[in-house]
């Protein structure tokens, strides 16, 4: 077995590096997967790149196979797809996801890793980690047929949600966002597209997932009497203000959080989380959430490429990183 890899790691806020790896044997119960492709999750990502994570949720951000601590040094990631070279004869050759860091090689228990189905391509199991927050927010969200529906903030997580919610019959859904470009997206995802100011209103449900206090102060605007927001945005270490006087409770509005830590409740008994990530998989299947991933970079310019994403000269939605070539495979 290859026991070298090669990882990504913030040094320290802003500033991050390639470290050499030296793996252990995979002891029984445990496969060695070789990275063909993993994902930045730009807005969680970028945040802890830039340091935001505040001192509170310390415990709670962690990802699965994260190692060190916040602010830094720390290897942080949760996209990651690979194929297993060692481990039980009936996963060997198999593509598979985990949430894993930005690593080229790396040992976890089987039960870590899941298939991707055939006719998922690698490049686009790399959302599954998105698509399955998506998952758990349309579960919280409960949306019925026919409703009027909004998904406010159309970066990786709202694009995600409201690819689902395209799905529902009889439903009129708009995704909006500030940034006209996204509506290249919305097209291809098969959802009209709006700015804030041309939103459609009455909604019965808005997703909010722009992570901005005027978006939320938007999603509250956009509502029927008696409509919720799910709020999916996760704002760090920044302070939020929002206009709950008005006719915030004389039109009996609801505010509600959504996070994919935890398996919805409105989820079908019996799901965990093995469940929930083969579901998001399997959604995979379509070729329209290619549109989510819009940029590619190798491995070895992670160090240079995420502060281009963290200060926005990257204007990507989900960015691939790359671990074909430079001798990494």
């Amino acid at each position: 077995m290859n026991h070298s890899a090669r990882a990504f790691w913030l040094r320290s806020p802003g500033h991050g590096e390639i470290r050499d790896v030296t793996l252990a044997e995979p002891a029984e119960g445990e496969v060695l997967v070789r990275t063909l492709y993993s994902g930045v999750s730009r807005g969680t990502e970028t945040l802890v790149f830039r340091g935001g994570v505040p001192e509170s949720q310390h415990a709670v951000m962690r990802a699965p196979f994260q190692e060190g601590d916040f602010p830094g040094p720390v290897k942080y990631g949760y996209l990651n797809v690979g194929v297993v070279e060692a481990g039980p004869r009936e996963l060997v050759g198999r593509s598979v996801f985990c949430l894993y860091p930005h690593q080229s090689r790396y040992v976890v228990p089987v039960s870590a890793v899941t298939v991707v189905p055939e006719g998922v391509p690698a490049e686009r199991a790399v959302l599954a980690g998105t698509v399955e927050t998506a998952v758990n927010a349309v579960w919280d969200a409960g949306p019925q047929i026919g409703d009027r529906i909004a998904v406010v903030g159309g970066g990786m997580v709202g694009c995600s949600v409201a690819a689902l919610l395209a799905r529902f019959p009889g439903v009129r859904l708009q995704l909006v966002d500030a940034d006209p470009a996204r509506a290249k997206t919305a097209e291809a995802l098969g959802v009209d597209f709006a700015a804030p100011g041309d939103a459609l209103g009455d909604c019965d449900l808005v997703v909010h997932a722009s992570a901005t206090e005027q978006g939320l102060t938007r999603s509250l605007e956009l509502l029927a009497a008696e409509g919720t927001v799910v709020e999916l945005s996760w704002y760090g270490d920044r302070r939020v203000a929002l206009p709950l006087g008005e006719a915030f409770h004389s039109r009996r509005l609801t505010v509600r959080s959504s996070q994919v830590g935890t398996v919805s409740p409105a989820a079908r008994a019996g799901r965990g989380y093995a469940e929930r990530m083969a579901l998001a998989l399997d959604l995979l299947a379509d070729p329209a959430l290619d549109a989510l991933v819009t940029g590619e970079s190798a491995f070895e310019e992670l160090p240079e490429v995420m502060p281009k994403l963290a200060a926005g000269e990257i204007p990507a939605l989900c960015h691939r990183i790359n671990y074909t070539g430079n001798g990494l495979t």
